[in-house]
């Protein structure tokens, strides 16, 4: 059973590796979908991850797709139910306005056949609507018992400090988890203010992106391996420089551990301060596998320093 971690100061305590649904209805077909699912919570997984706007980038979808298909594998089995916390999200398209979010909030719990969402963000930040008015209607939902906690995802620094201190002097629910981009080849992304503010404030920080579009599994070595997926476009950038010396220093990980790469990539990202939990995709089993073989690894306090240095910003 993997450790747990509690989510801020909330109730919320989650096994730390979650479990992306963007793939699902998209790369992963329903069958594909149940598979994956069924395999996550059989390795004491808790916490799946989605948004009403998945997956909306793909020609025909609309967005929802993903919350559609974890409500039919919810539906197939309801013993799962008590098995899980849903993770989902408003506000990527048509903004925080009370309006808009109670709209969301209704429409993804009746995808995902479920009468409360466990931890509902906000998607990014949306400056048109004062945080008093959207962590209101947050509040509000929690009040309702539409859901039982709230997050925040993509907000810049002075931001998130706001939306602690409204919460906190308005006496609104208080955002317990926060979701930002991280991984070892782009640590400057969370690394520095955001990371100060989320522990400053007490968020539990689930980054997205911890595999970088899958570079971090080694699958990517040269640019003749960019045509092994949808997204490998996205990580042609990865191929120079930093990226190698990260790769070379998993690799001499994975020597000593004999864990997959994806599982070092994860365990590192855990064991950075303010981080409650990873964020991870899979479209098959064996890359499920891979990823939840991070929540058995531990890194030795010498790995996890040969994977700093060879990911720290320098001139290349």
């Amino acid at each position: 059973m993997p450790n747990i971690r509690r989510l801020g100061m909330s109730d919320l305590e989650i096994a730390p590796l979650v479990l992306g649904g963007n793939v699902f209805g998209w790369t992963a077909d329903r069958n594909a979908s149940f598979r994956i699912l069924d395999a996550f919570v059989d390795a004491g997984g808790t916490m799946i991850d989605t948004a009403n706007v998945y997956s909306f980038w793909v020609d025909g979808h609309s967005g929802g797709e993903s919350e559609i298909v974890i409500g039919e594998w919810l539906r197939a089995d309801p013993a799962k139910r008590s098995k899980v916390q849903i993770a989902t999200k408003a506000g990527f398209s048509d903004g925080l306005s009370a309006q808009a979010v109670r709209k969301a909030c209704d429409a993804s719990l009746a995808r995902l056949g479920i009468d409360c969402i466990d931890l509902y963000y906000q998607h990014k930040d949306d400056r048109n609507v004062p945080l008093s008015d959207s962590l209101g209607v947050f509040d509000q939902l929690k009040r309702e018992g539409k859901i039982r906690a709230v997050g925040l995802s993509q907000f810049a620094p002075d931001r998130l400090d706001e939306a602690m201190r409204v919460a906190a002097s308005e006496g609104l629910e208080r955002p317990c988890a926060f979701q930002t981009w991280y991984n070892l080849v782009e640590r400057q992304k969370f690394e520095g203010p955001l990371q100060q503010t989320a522990t400053t404030n007490g968020v539990g920080v689930i980054p997205f992106y911890v595999l970088a579009n899958g570079f971090l599994t080694g699958k990517y070595r040269g640019r003749a391996d960019l045509a092994k997926s949808v997204r490998g476009d996205r990580v042609e950038h990865y191929l120079e420089g930093r990226g190698m010396r990260v790769l070379e220093a998993m690799d001499e990980v994975a020597a000593e551990t004999g864990a997959p790469l994806g599982a070092i990539a994860i365990a590192w990202t855990l064991a950075q301060p303010g981080i409650a939990g990873a964020l991870a995709s899979a479209t098959s089993i064996d890359q499920l596998g891979d990823s939840l073989g991070a929540l058995t690894l531990e890194l030795t306090a010498g790995q996890i320093e040969r994977l700093n240095e060879a990911s720290a910003a320098r001139e290349d």
